[in-house]
Formats: C-alpha cells, structure tokens, sequence
C-alpha cells in the first residue's frame, strides 16, 4: 500500500506524525504542503473520500486562518470556494494529512491513525 504523507517539516504535530510512522515501519511519500500544495483536483477528492464537512481541512489554529478571519466568512462559502481557497496555500490546511487505500486522515490522532492504517 502507498501513503502520502503531506506535512509542514516545522510543524511539531507533523514530526510526531512522521516519527510514528517511522517506528511502525511505514514507508510513505513526503511531500511539503507549503512547497508543493495541494491542488484543487485532489483537495477535492480527499474531501470525497474523507466523508467529513470541508471544514475540517482547515487549519483553524494557523495565524493564517485567523489573519484572514476565516472563522467569519467560511459559513457563506461554498464548498467549492472553501475548496479553491484551501488550494491557494498550503498552511490554511489542517496538517499532517495521511492519504491512502482510498483514505484521508487529517490532522495527527495516534489512536484513530492506529485504528486506520
């Protein structure tokens, strides 16, 4: 099985992410969600295949959520605008993302990505 992780290298979350899953062996891609964001194309797949609200994608504790007063404005957006705003830059998404088997786990919780994978 192939996993993608998506992660930001500064991000503690990330590294405690990246670091479980070295010790479970795990071999995944890595890719930098600043260096290389994710597009519209697959932001919107993840989505599907997630099966949770888009909102969920954002990265609600980033000073850029906040600069920007998104926690105003996401209510009157479409899923499609919320989905074209995420792809405009990679530190409005809740990192790390862990993409696999037709899967999306967004954000690192050890005891669901230990149910998961």
């Amino acid at each position: 099985m192939e996993y993608l992780f998506i992660n930001y290298p500064k991000c503690s979350t990330c590294k405690k992410a990246r670091a479980w899953l070295e010790e479970k062996n795990i071999e995944f891609i890595d890719r930098d969600i600043v260096n290389n964001t994710p597009t519209y194309d697959e932001i919107k797949t993840w989505f599907l295949m997630a099966d949770k609200p888009i909102n969920k994608f954002f990265n609600t504790s980033g000073i850029l959520y906040r600069q920007m007063e998104l926690s105003k404005k996401l209510g009157s957006m479409s899923d499609e605008e919320k989905i074209k705003l995420l792809s405009s830059n990679g530190m409005l998404i809740k990192r790390p993302l862990l993409v696999f088997n037709k899967k999306v786990l967004i954000g690192f919780n050890q005891k669901e990505w230990e149910k998961e994978i």
